[in-house]
């Protein structure tokens, strides 16, 4: 087929923004540009003049406004694009990328600064840049179609299509000039002219069959309105035993190099482990719970966490965590602290509650905005200094030998004996670390022995030995803050900021629970866990504000500069009603809950397939994305199939009646949908696995808390509620002496306000534990209620 001829994609091995989805594909004869790069940044100064500049310098994208001086004559994804290529009569040549992304910045640079190469755009095709955030929906169409022809993709995606949108061909990156034996991208758009002009109805027709094909394909129904009890019970085991068999006993972790963190596979080892241990399987709980506990250590330990600012980086090139692609992305902090949180929360090691802290502190400092709102990602890339041309990846986060001897002074021997701090640098633990030697002399700090033993070593308490470490972190903190910081991606987005509106709330009660006089150290800021309260209720009002129609009670996805003109996706109601189920539940406002009931309403209305099961991604309503799926994948994001059937359980264990029925079927038709991915490579849908067990659970626990909301009893009852893992349990909470919330729960579920009007006392907060229509005896200690739970 033509279309085969022009695909390319860079090594797995490269360090780079580069995403893909089939580490099989490898080019060794193409090797990752030493050179690096200048990148216009998101933010556009209104005094600078420019050469050229396009239609996307109106748009509000950061990655839209990188390109909005190129030669290149752009357009944003729309009707005027689309109407001036049917009255040319022209193919589209679409981009796709984001703004912190690596390979789209290369061949920006390379290709679409270039004048020749903007000559051959603008006369051949009419060429339209995707902020892949900003429209999930467009990506996924034409990501979908290149994944589906050569078994791979990732950004920057490159496809060419039709007037009327159909796919012709694609790939991802192009270099300018050919290479290899490859072509480069002058000679693909040469080639697609020629097709064009050639063979116009062979690919048109081509085109649309994809199309056709693949809307098929990804809109699975099911006639049966329950998946069968053998996949309900077995497909959490298998998928933990696939995780088991991939898991890197040497580092940690599931899979070989480049090694992404992936929440969703730690979030099932946990699950199963837990409920290996309740079904008497003893053994296999323990090697579960081993697996993630040492995976969440090595994590922590190596480079792929920032030790000196707090927060992770998108992945590890390398199989030991050391030396990681840089990006910092939002939605990996968020889901990283529930891991932490529930590792503290088993353990009750404080090493796993610190890492909690670290990164939500990383993003109260750095990512969270005046209004509470809580930006998108950080750029690998940035400047060595001020007024340098050209921008190198991690510059900003590593160190030489000297500068770190500068900075620390006389603690600087042990400081960098801690963290593997040399004069020639320390990318050298494995030959994937830095294949091109680009980190020749810099060092990217590793913990290669526990604390302990380091502080034995250099002959000090370890609590001093502590105190030098975050002392140093903070010197060299200071000193890192006054080099060239990398591009903020100021948008806001509605899902991701679901998911740490939920880390926010969790992280307010379980950390209530750590030993009293628990010192932290720098980065970690030691911060009064209800100030996590207060900065997930921020966030939430934010969205409620800004990207809420109270009328329509509809969202919008996202918002920089005003809402975007994207609606809300199924991603964007279900995270955003996990996070809100998780601030009413960890102690907010039965508001919060109100919402997440009228925006389940909604997402049922706008996404689900009533006869067929299973939620759409998008509304439908856009003639311009051609293709609807129900999305199952639970890759960096957990799907939003996956996290709606969770919502949904625990929906219907709050609710009463004829809802709290029709949310369990809509749950349990929604697995239906995709018995086949469950019973086939159940290691594609962790967290789906997950929920069909959650369905399966026979009882969940219902814990009702009974008081005043405002006293110090409460939040203690509300924390020892949260104190244990247990994702197979509800809390509910109501004040007896608030009309509004006993009106609340009369009309929602009257057993609630029945138990509240029972159990009413002014001077204390009664807990009651049910299961199986069966309520425990009131108490009202936190620790009996531990205890209670702990049965």
């Amino acid at each position: 087929m033509l279309t085969r001829l022009f695909f390319i994609s860079p090594s797995s091995s490269f360090r780079s923004s580069y995403c893909f989805f089939n580490k099989s594909i490898k080019l060794p004869f193409f090797s990752r540009p030493i050179s690096v790069f200048s990148m216009a940044e998101g933010q556009q100064s209104s005094s600078k003049t420019y050469k050229y500049t396009n239609r996307l310098a109106s748009e509000h994208s950061p990655y839209l406004l990188q390109h909005a001086h190129n030669p290149v004559d752009w357009y944003p994804w729309g009707e005027e694009a689309f109407a001036e290529a049917r009255k040319r009569d022209v193919p589209i040549f679409l981009s796709i990328g984001y703004s912190t992304c690596h390979w789209c910045h290369v061949m920006e640079v390379e290709s679409f600064e270039d004048e020749e190469v903007a000559k051959l755009l603008n006369d051949w095709f009419v060429s339209i840049k995707v902020d892949r955030e900003e429209r999930p929906d467009v990506d996924k169409v034409y990501m979908t179609y290149v994944q589906a022809l050569y078994g791979g993709g990732g950004w920057p995606l490159s496809a060419f299509l039709s007037p009327d949108l159909k796919p012709l061909m694609g790939g991802t990156y192009f270099p300018p000039e050919d290479k290899y034996g490859r072509p480069g991208f002058k000679t693909i758009l040469r080639k697609v002219k020629e097709a064009w002009n050639s063979k116009r109805d062979m690919l048109v027709q081509s085109g649309a069959f994809a199309i056709e094909q693949l809307s098929e394909a990804l809109a699975a129904t099911s006639t049966l309105n329950k998946l069968s009890d053998e996949i309900l019970q077995t497909a959490l085991h298998k998928c933990a035993d696939h995780l088991a068999e991939t898991y890197d006993s040497e580092y940690g972790g599931f899979g070989s190099a480049p090694k992404f963190p992936r929440p969703v596979e730690m979030q099932l080892m946990l699950y199963n482990s837990k409920r290996s241990r309740e079904t008497g399987k003893t053994s296999e709980a323990k090697n579960a719970l081993k697996m993630v506990l040492f995976t969440l250590e090595c994590m922590a330990r190596g480079g792929i966490h920032d030790h000196v600012g707090g927060g992770f980086h998108r992945y590890s090139v390398d199989e030991c965590w050391h030396v990681p692609h840089f990006e910092k992305m939002l939605y990996d902090q968020g889901q990283l602290v529930n891991v932490y949180l529930d590792a503290f929360c088993i353990t009750k090691d404080v090493f796993y509650s610190s890492l909690s802290r670290d990164i939500l502190d990383y993003l109260r400092r750095d990512m969270i905005g005046p209004s509470g709102e809580i930006f998108s990602a950080e750029d690998a890339d940035s400047y060595e200094s001020e007024g340098a041309s050209r921008k190198k990846e991690g510059a900003f986060y590593v160190w030489t030998s000297t500068e770190v001897d500068n900075i620390v002074g006389e603690h600087a021997t042990l400081v960098k004996d801690h963290y593997y701090i040399k004069p020639s640098g320390n990318c050298d633990l494995s030959s994937r670390s830095d294949p091109h030697n680009e980190f020749e002399d810099k060092n990217v700090l590793i913990e290669r022995s526990s604390t302990s033993a380091m502080a034995s070593k250099h002959a000090l308490p370890i609590e001093e030995y502590l105190d030098i470490l975050g002392n140093a972190r903070r010197e060299l903190f200071d000193a890192r803050s006054k080099r060239p910081r990398p591009h903020l991606d100021d948008k806001v987005i509605v899902s991701w900021n679901g998911l740490v509106i939920s880390s926010l709330a969790r992280a307010s009660k379980i950390l209530k629970g750590e030993p009293v006089g628990t010192r932290f150290y720098f980065p970690v800021a030691g911060t009064n866990p209800k100030e996590y309260m207060d900065a997930a209720e921020k966030a939430a009002y934010f969205i409620r504000k800004h990207l809420y129609n109270e009328q329509m009670r509809r969202l919008q996805h996202s918002f920089r500069n005003g809402p975007s003109k994207a609606p809300g996706f199924l991603d964007d109601y279900a995270f955003l009603i996990a996070g809100l189920l998780d601030l009413y539940e960890f102690g907010g406002s039965v508001f919060w809950l109100g919402w997440a009931l009228e925006l389940q309403e909604t997402q049922d209305e706008l996404f689900l397939d009533k006869t067929g099961g299973g939620y759409f991604s998008t509304t439908g309503e856009d003639p311009s994305v051609l293709l609807r799926v129900k999305e199952d994948h639970d890759g960096a994001e957990p799907s939003g199939n996956s996290v709606s059937v969770i919502n949904l359980v625990r929906l219907a264990s709050m609710v009463a009646g004829d809802k709290s029925k029709l949310h369990r079927e809509t749950g349990e038709h929604v697995l239906a949908v995709f018995e086949k991915r469950l019973k086939d490579t159940a290691v594609a849908v962790p967290l789906m696995c997950c929920a069909a067990d959650m369905v399966a659970f026979p009882s969940r626990k219902q814990v009702v808390l009974v008081g005043v909301k405002s006293s110090e009893e409460f939040e203690n009852m509300v924390a020892a509620a949260h104190a244990a893992y247990d994702p197979n349990k509800t809390v509910i909470h109501i004040d007896p002496y608030d009309v509004e919330e006993v009106g609340f729960w009369e009309e929602t579920n009257g057993n609630i306000a029945l138990m509240a009007k029972n159990n009413a006392a002014a001077d204390k907060v009664i807990a009651l534990v049910c299961q199986n229509f069966t309520c425990s005896p009131p108490v009202s200690d936190p620790k009996a209620l531990e205890s209670l739970l702990s049965q």
